[in-house]
């Protein structure tokens, strides 16, 4: 080769290596939002409910991945307040996390200032408050993140996109509900269903309607941001098209309706391809002796007349048939997810388990009131958030040694526990129900793969049934009475992360710990310094971030 030649080449190699490293940063995305109380009457009478930027539910948070979110938060109410994000993963980053483990919550009259990213992350979400109650307040909302341009999705574009807030709902303020559960009383049953914080029955003219043009498919993402209750969701004559689960691309079956349960989001696409008219859109709670059910409209831009007859009916209320449609859930192998590599090239159902921990719910009395445990352990909050604690070694504020990785015989107690893990641990998690209650979990900080389903008690031979090729990952998995469920997890993210009861009564009264994701070798490529504006509290206090 010549030299001029081989000049050439050295010219393109290095143009080459200079574009590789050029690469534009991320965008970033600013927010101030004010936390106020406002008087609202979501079921038809006056009450107290918590507004975000004086709205009920909060502002819409839309996304694309790789979004740097900086958002101030001002609180204005008269007890301190946090929010968590459900279901962002907050990549190394548990300091962000938005609950009471990890993040000294705001004092009235005070902000702090969120700082995250949505890393490869595409899907349905939401974000709510973690401390005293508020969530039967308000203080919730949707948190959509798109996909970039570069990255293509398993399906075109809807020509619409939609998000329903579902959930049960008190008239009760959230102090009086509280004063119950720290006496040692479960709340009621829910007063009513909410969908984007309005209770609607019977047909008007001032029925929400989601107005829509013949012949167009359009995005519904549907969350239940309720307290306890699992709700279905149905449109009268369309079929749902399921589409992502919490950030999974699915494959794209066809349902009548689907069961949403505490915690969980899906998002589906439904054609307009019935006669013109106008259409129920459903929602009701399941397996409760009282029904809530609400309603708003479909409306075809050309509708001449309004819904009418029966609305669709609900499935059969038994647990069988939900749980069938649970294991209907798969992963779409053949779609991209927010990150460039395929969904498909993780072969997790080909990994070893490094550790199995067994999960037993409860429902004990302790000094002779209610509490909620898991493996006889109620968590309780310490005065100094275990991520401050464990990054200033404070001794004494947690306890790795309480809870136990399977469940045991004698008494509960109350404890900050904490169950110690190692970084890149691939962990089998199994959630054992014994009680005659419907059970959801979730894990911050990631998402997992729900690998399996079954009535009664799990042995060795349950895993015979998992799905080891295309389980669904997601964030919050339903678990049905006097039954199981099993995750797998890689632990990936280094932190302290909060595995929890979605149904926020059990969550308050101890039914959650945290998980300590470890690795002694300190760096910026396992997780983030603290942020230089951390509140401290506690023992935390006089320490410098």
């Amino acid at each position: 080769m010549g030299k001029t030649s081989l000049l050439y080449l050295q010219c393109i190699v290095i143009a080459l290596a200079s574009v590789s490293l050029v690469k534009a940063e991320d965008a970033y995305k600013f927010y101030t939002w004010t936390v106020t109380y406002g008087t609202l009457s979501p079921l038809g009478s006056p009450q107290q409910v918590i507004l975000i930027n004086g709205q009920f539910p909060g502002p819409r948070l839309d996304l694309v991945t790789n979004d740097n979110v900086i958002l101030n938060l001002i609180n204005k109410l008269d007890e301190p307040f946090l929010l968590t994000w459900n279901g962002i993963k907050q990549r190394k980053n548990s300091w962000q996390d938005g609950v009471l483990g990890t993040n000294c919550p705001i004092p009235p009259n005070s902000n702090y200032t969120y700082r995250f990213q949505a890393k490869d992350q595409i899907g349905t979400y939401t974000y709510f408050p973690s401390t005293k109650l508020h969530k039967a307040s308000g203080g919730f909302g949707g948190l959509n993140v798109y996909h970039r341009s570069v990255i293509p999705i398993p399906y075109p574009n809807p020509d619409g996109d939609f998000t329903l807030l579902i959930g049960d709902w008190y008239k009760t303020n959230h102090k009086t509900l509280r004063q119950s559960l720290d006496s040692g009383k479960s709340l009621a049953f829910p007063d009513g269903l909410l969908v984007n914080g309005c209770v609607f029955k019977g047909y008007s003219s001032t029925k929400p309607k989601f107005t829509l043009l013949s012949g167009k498919t359009y995005m519904f993402r549907i969350s239940n941001v309720g307290l306890s209750t699992s709700i279905n969701f149905r449109i009268q004559g369309h079929t749902l098209k399921l589409v992502e689960v919490e950030g999974s691309h699915t494959v794209q079956n066809l349902y009548d309706s689907l069961d949403v349960h505490v915690g969980q989001s899906v998002a589906v696409l439904v054609t307009l391809n019935q006669p013109p008219k106008d259409y129920y859109v459903v929602a009701s709670t399941r397996f409760t002796k009282t029904l809530l059910t609400t309603t708003a409209v479909l409306h075809y831009t050309n509708s001449q007349s309004q819904a009418s007859g029966p609305l669709p009916v609900p499935p059969a209320d038994n647990y069988d048939w939900s749980m069938k449609q649970a294991r209907t859930y798969r992963w779409n192998l053949t779609a991209n997810a927010a990150r460039p590599n395929p969904q498909g090239s993780f072969h997790y159902g080909k990994i070893t388990p490094t550790k199995i921990i067994k999960l037993a719910n409860s429902a004990p009395l302790i000094n002779g009131k209610l509490r909620y445990a898991v493996n006889r352990v109620s968590y309780v909050n310490p005065d100094t958030p275990l991520k401050l604690a464990d990054n200033f070694n404070i001794p004494g504020i947690f306890s790795m040694n309480s809870l136990q990785s399977a469940p045991s015989e004698g008494p509960a107690y109350i404890a900050t526990s904490v169950l110690p893990t190692s970084l890149h641990d691939f962990i089998e998690v199994v959630f054992q129900n014994n009680e005659n209650t419907m059970q959801s979990w979730h894990l911050d900080g990631y998402d997992f793969w729900v690998v399996g389903y079954g009535f009664g008690q799990w042995t060795d031979a349950s895993r015979s049934t998992y799905n080891l090729v295309d389980a669904l990952t997601r964030h919050t998995a339903q678990v049905y009475p006097n039954s199981w469920t099993t995750i797998l997890v890689s632990l990936d993210n280094q932190g302290m992360w909060n595995l929890r009861s979605a149904i926020w009564e059990r969550q308050y009264l101890g039914q959650q710990f945290y998980l300590r994701v470890w690795n002694a070798q300190q760096n910026l490529a396992n997780e983030y310094d603290i942020p230089n504006n951390a509140l401290l509290c506690g023992k935390a206090v006089g320490h410098h971030p």
